[in-house]
């Protein structure tokens, strides 16, 4: 249990040096809450209801169809595989290392986004935040295993990110 806990925190100092994650899971959702945010609720005042829920969803299926598939392709598809396999790392580790450290991170985005919401664009908080809160947690594991699925299925760094985009738009209008 020491290792695997060892795991997340190595993976989570990679995670945190890693631009891809911070532009995926960080900056751009919380980029397009600040601008759309704005625009929703001055357009259509109503939006204030349903903010909150509408940005976590982007930022939730941004982070993990965008982010979690190359870092994917990156550990089964280069050498990490091989230095896995030589020290005795079972390979399922980089794919349980990756989607517990994407969780974490796209569950603290959907946190920064519940708390400034209300502050910022004077959004209406969900009724119910255990149910809120529940849903966003099963939202968050379904979208990391769709995005596993894309990752380990597709192998070459050009096409991941077009077929993860292929995914990641029609999600976010359903």
């Amino acid at each position: 249990m020491g290792a695997f806990l060892y795991g997340i925190y190595l993976q989570w100092k990679l995670d945190i040096r890693s631009k891809t994650l911070l532009i995926t899971c960080y900056i751009v959702p919380l980029l397009f809450f600040a601008i759309m945010g704005g625009i929703f609720t001055s357009v259509m005042p109503e939006a204030r209801y349903t903010l909150i829920q509408s940005m976590t969803v982007f930022g939730v299926t941004m982070g993990a169809l965008i982010g979690l598939p190359p870092s994917l392709v990156e550990i089964y598809s280069s050498d990490i595989k091989k230095v896995y396999k030589a020290n005795g790392v079972p390979l399922y580790l980089g794919l349980v290392l990756t989607n517990i450290s994407a969780y974490i991170h796209l569950f603290i985005m959907s946190i920064i986004l519940y708390i400034a919401a209300p502050l910022a664009f004077n959004a209406e908080m969900p009724e119910n935040p255990v149910l809120y809160f529940a849903s966003l947690a099963i939202f968050i594991a379904v979208s990391l295993s769709i995005a596993s699925i894309i990752g380990l299925a597709v192998k070459d760094q050009a096409k991941i990110s077009m077929v993860s985009i292929i995914i990641f738009l029609p999600s976010i209008m359903l």
